[in-house]
């Protein structure tokens, strides 16, 4: 039994190498079918190439230098060890070290490969920032391509000459196994003799004193006598033992293996090996030291200034200074020592380098608290405003185009119907009612889900419009769990919905554009010619196409609909392509269905962040890819992010230390046949560059991208609120300023459902300052550190040639304007939407807030903000309210429409009707004769007239959202009839008070400051 226990283990570990080996080399071979299946053949074999190219030789170099020092070190043993006690063939101790140098070649070799293949390739692709650090003098691309490789490398050759030291132990152990030095049992002849009659004499003493215990046992008898002296007589032999038993003499004094000499003998074969190791190693620590002088533009030591500051400059850079000589001293001694057998010469300059060590750290603390902390403005200025220039670029920061925005409220009723781009796409709709409308109303069937809403701009009926976008995707929890259902059957989503951010049906709920299976599309510019989407973001399993199963499509009043997969996407399952995924996937179906035919194919990797990252890690996505529809089909676009940890001098917005930051690269994917393609959409981006040299076939310019898909590529939000988190406090430039924390802002806050936290970046449609025709921006407004009032907005440009370019507007500073903080404390104050608040509260509903908006419109500037209404008993929330705030009034009313006829005058909300129907005299600006652009008795009866004859003849069409909207426009001009009810109200701002602003003079210009009397 014993024999078969080592053939029983070695057939388990035989059979687990055997597995592990084809676990390997399938995913290796499946995941070569799936890039070639894209395209991305040699992006794949990049890394493997790049790994063989540099790990190969790396293997089998160290293996060789690794042998021939073991061969150096056997034939110093041969030559410093004398004769032997057991000697084993050479052939076998050439083996041995061999066999040793092999795995440590390979081991080194794997970890060189591992580890470095990345930085390889950029350290021989970089491209130059052309900006030189203000310490060193280097490039940034020294810092960002080259530092980190040339750290791994020096840690690498540490590694190795540790790894060398390792391998020599282990091969004198070899040694003193296959050829034990004789010296270890070398004695005298007198010593020898004289042990070998003392050893006999012990042997006749053990035999005589054995058979007088035997006798004694002997005489006690069987029986209980016997019984009791066998025990007793145990005792006593084992009492003898301990006290009158021979003992056998001591060996003569032969070596053993940790004896001083013996030591001295072994330490004397390598001796000049292990002086060329010790040498190499300081040497090695010495450049450790040089490398760690440039990390300094990552101190975070100082609590004023990221970068080096002035006690990292003037104490830690000369500490290290002082260090890397002291180590190459440290070489010096280490041969001196060894030569001369003296460890305390060896160990010297170590102990001294830890005292300097030491001492730096103290002194740098002396320095900081005695000399830099009471002149701490003048000793960090250089180096503040180093901090300050470089995170300004290293955040794309440092070219904002910078505009006074002189607040003044003269809007009439001809200032908004000039700018009906910007009114017409104020949004009323949240992404969070939107979603759940979505899901409860455009589902359809319990297995489509709607994980997302996007928000992109699109031509609508001839309108540049705002719009939500979300694609019906196959809840695959939802979906009967057969195998044949979940992979054969249902393979896909289907369709997407749409609609406008700023209309919403009579009841509140989102005025669908485009919605239902199969997608109904009331907007000429957009159809959707292939709903089906095979690749998204709830897309987890794999899929079979063109199988003997029919896909079902969507469902039907009359049943069910089926297809059959006619896109590009798939892996051909032929008998060995079968096999293989069966194994990759764990799943013997695959392998066994008798629906798989020679012309069914795999679709794998189908959820979409999967899918680009595993093509190229070395970016980071964003978390929110949305989809768009072209007249080529849907696409998802992903928003990749180039980062570096390695940027001198810029502070780091995240735990993970990352202070470089671009939007350099916009994924496409195809939703229907899952292409990848990767567009470079910033060219003065360095480290996009270098990837496109690493890459060349992965990566093409925007100029490639499809314009129907240009026209839909937007700044993403998550780039734009860090660069407005970072800008809160780098948008001082002036260092005393930027020292002093006098201008810090912060985001300002809003109400949001019912919570009160920071306001998130908004897109929005909007006629910018000075411009002449309205785009799509992003923006975010801010607030003074610890104060309401707002202070400036930051935006985003995101279309054509404008596409990245950054916008500040500030407001006077000698004035005060309200913040979105303040406004929401007016509107809580409000008698009448107080009032409402606490009856919906109370009556089996709840109510919420939506984003509020600050809207730039002719130089003044005015707030709006949908409130929702939920039952308890449904889960779709319901616009019941928009609010507009301008110059200390508020118009709360039921429909935007209506809020703006309140607030700026009767006739102001033909503005949302269709930009190029506005009829050209309400367009114009008022002249000075006209008072305030109100409309006459006679003029509102007859367009309240005109609006019940509209809303009539959309009844007889059955046309409900249009009878709505003009039923909604004749209560607007109903109101107006009666002064008294279409009033905005004047807001109470007493309660402004409590926030301990300080009341600002007026300018005196024209433009009254929201402290003057306000109108009603």
């Amino acid at each position: 039994m014993k024999k078969k226990l080592p053939t029983k283990w070695l057939v388990i570990i035989i059979v687990l190498v055997v597995l592990a080996l084809t676990a390997t080399l399938t995913h290796f071979i499946t995941d070569w079918l799936w890039f070639g299946e894209l395209g991305y053949v040699s992006v794949f074999l990049k890394k493997l190439l790049t790994e063989l190219l540099y790990g190969l030789p790396a293997f089998l170099i160290i293996t060789a230098l690794c042998y021939f020092y073991l061969l150096s070190v056997k034939r110093a043993y041969y030559k410093k060890i004398g004769g032997y006690l057991r000697s084993e063939p050479e052939s076998k101790v050439n083996r041995s070290a061999l066999g040793l140098s092999a795995l440590f070649g390979l081991i080194t070799g794997f970890r060189v490969a591992n580890r470095l293949w990345f930085q390889i390739l950029q350290f021989f692709n970089s491209t130059d920032f052309n900006i030189a650090d203000p310490i060193f003098g280097k490039d940034v691309s020294f810092y960002i391509f080259r530092l980190e490789f040339w750290q791994k490398i020096n840690g690498m050759l540490i590694y190795i000459v540790l790894g060398f030291a390792v391998v020599n132990v282990l091969f004198y152990l070899i040694m003193l196994r296959l050829r034990k030095p004789q010296f270890y049992e070398q004695v005298s002849d007198e010593e020898y003799q004289a042990y070998q009659e003392a050893y006999a004499e012990y042997e006749a003493k053990k035999a005589r004193w054995q058979q007088e215990q035997q006798n004694m046992n002997n005489a006690m008898g069987p029986g209980p006598g016997g019984l009791f002296g066998s025990l007793f007589g145990n005792m006593a032999g084992n009492m003898g033992r301990a006290s009158g038993a021979p003992t056998p003499p001591p060996k003569p004094a032969g070596q053993t293996l940790f004896s001083r000499e013996a030591l001295d003998k072994l330490l004397a074969v390598a001796g000049l090996q292990f002086k060329v190791l010790g040498v190499i190693f300081f040497l090695m620590v010495s450049l450790h030291f040089y490398l760690r002088q440039f990390t300094l533009l990552y101190s975070d030591s100082s609590s004023v200034v990221y970068g080096a500051g002035f006690t990292d400059i003037n104490v830690t850079l000369w500490q290290y200074r002082l260090l890397m000589v002291l180590a190459l001293a440290a070489a010096v001694l280490f041969v001196i020592g060894l030569n001369r057998r003296k460890l305390r010469t060896v160990l010297t300059v170590p102990v001294v380098m830890v005292g300097v060590y030491a001492l730096g750290l103290l002194a740098g603390w002396g320095v900081q608290s005695l000399i830099v902390a009471p002149d701490e403005i003048n000793k960090e200025q250089p180096y503040l405003q180093s901090n300050i220039d470089f995170t300004r670029y290293a955040y794309d920061l440092d070219d904002i185009a910078t505009d006074d925005y002189n607040v003044s409220y003269r809007l009439d009723t001809a200032d908004i119907l000039s700018n009906p781009e910007t009114i017409a796409n104020i949004r009323i709709n949240d992404y969070a009612p939107v979603l759940k409308y979505y899901n409860q109303a455009q589902s359809i069937r319990l297995y489509y889900n709607f994980n997302d809403a996007d928000v992109d701009r699109y031509m609508i009926n001839g309108e540049y419009t705002q719009a939500y976008l979300s694609s019906r995707e196959l809840d695959e929890g939802a979906i009967s769990d057969s195998w044949l259902n979940r992979h054969l059957k249902y393979t896909h989503g289907y369709g997407i919905t749409l609609s406008r951010v700023d209309k919403v049906t009579a009841s509140g709920q989102p005025d669908m554009l485009i919605d239902s299976i199969p997608p109904i599309s009331q907007v000429e510019e957009i159809s959707v010619s292939n709903p089906a989407i095979y690749f998204g973001e709830d897309t987890n399993t794999y899929s079979i196409v063109n199988t003997n199963e029919q896909e079902f499509d969507y469902p039907s009043d009359t049943g069910n609909v089926y297809t059959k997969y006619s896109g590009t996407a798939g892996i051909p399952l032929n008998l060995i392509n079968r096999c293989l995924f069966a194994l990759r996937e764990g799943d013997i179906q695959i392998l066994v269905s008798s629906n798989i035919t020679r012309d069914s194919r795999i679709i794998i990797n189908r959820h979409i962040f999967d899918r680009v990252q595993k093509i190229a890690p070395f970016l980071a996505y964003d978390d929110d890819p949305y989809i768009v529809v072209t007249d080529e089909g849907l696409f998802w676009i992903f928003d990749a992010y180039t980062t570096s940890t390695y940027y001198p001098y810029s502070e780091p917005y995240n735990s993970y230390g990352t202070n470089y930051i671009r939007n350099s690269v916009k994924v496409v994917v195809n939703a229907y046949n899952g292409t990848v393609d990767y567009y470079i959409v910033d060219h003065n981006d360095p480290i996009a560059l270098t990837l496109q040299k690493i890459y060349p076939s992965l990566f093409h310019d925007l100029q490639e991208m499809p314009e129907s898909l240009q026209a839909h590529i937007r700044y993403p939000e998550n780039m734009f609120t860090i660069q407005a988190k970072v800008y809160s406090k780098y948008h001082m430039t002036d260092v005393v300023t930027f020292y002093q924390s006098e201008d810090r802002w912060d985001i300002a806050d809003e109400i949001y459902g019912m919570e009160e936290g920071s306001m998130t970046s908004q897109y929005y449609i909007m006629k910018l300052p000075g411009e002449k025709e309205a785009e799509f921006i992003i923006s975010i407004p801010y607030t003074p550190s610890g104060k309401d009032n707002l202070t400036a907005i930051l935006m985003a440009r995101n279309d054509g040639e404008y596409y990245g370019d950054l916008m500040l507007y500030q407001m006077p500073k000698d004035r005060v304007i309200y913040g979105p903080a303040q406004v929401e404390a007016l509107i809580d104050q409000n008698t009448q939407i107080a009032q409402d608040f606490t009856l919906w509260n109370s009556s089996g509903s709840k109510y919420s807030r939506g984003n509020m908006f600050v809207i730039l419109i002719e130089g003044s500037l005015m707030y709006v903000e949908p409130i929702y209404l939920e039952s308890t008993n449904s889960s779709i929330p319901e616009v019941k309210k928009v609010i507009i705030y301008y110059n200390g009034r508020i118009a709360y009313e039921n429909t935007l429409a209506q809020a703006l006829d309140s607030m700026f005058g009767a006739g102001t909300s033909a503005v949302l009707e269709s930009a190029g129907s506005l009829p050209e005299e309400l367009t114009q600006e008022s002249g000075p004769e006209e008072s305030d652009g109100e409309l006459s008795f006679e003029e509102l009866a007859q367009k309240a007239n005109d609006a019940y004859n509209k809303a009539q003849d959309a009844l007889r069409d059955g046309d409900w959202a249009a009878y709505g909207s003009y039923l909604e426009e004749l209560g607007s001009y109903l109101q107006q009839l009666v002064p008294s009810a279409g009033t905005a109200m004047a807001v109470d701002e007493s309660i402004l008070q409590e926030t301990g602003e300080e009341e600002q003079p007026s300018s005196g210009g024209e433009a009254g400051s929201e402290e003057d009397t306000v109108r009603d």
